[in-house]
């Protein structure tokens, strides 16, 4: 019973650093054109 005292705010560390990496990859424009990065691959350079 003890170790939920640290297991739980340690799992409420981690949501709100994978929450604040995911707002900051949205914010920056990471998923702006999905398609374009798998068309790209097929584009000879």
């Amino acid at each position: 019973m003890d170790i939920l005292y640290l297991l739980i705010p340690l799992s409420v560390t981690l949501v709100f650093f994978i929450l604040a990496g995911l707002w900051w990859a949205i914010h920056r424009g990471q998923f702006e054109d999905m398609e374009a990065e798998g068309e790209r691959i097929l584009r000879k350079d």
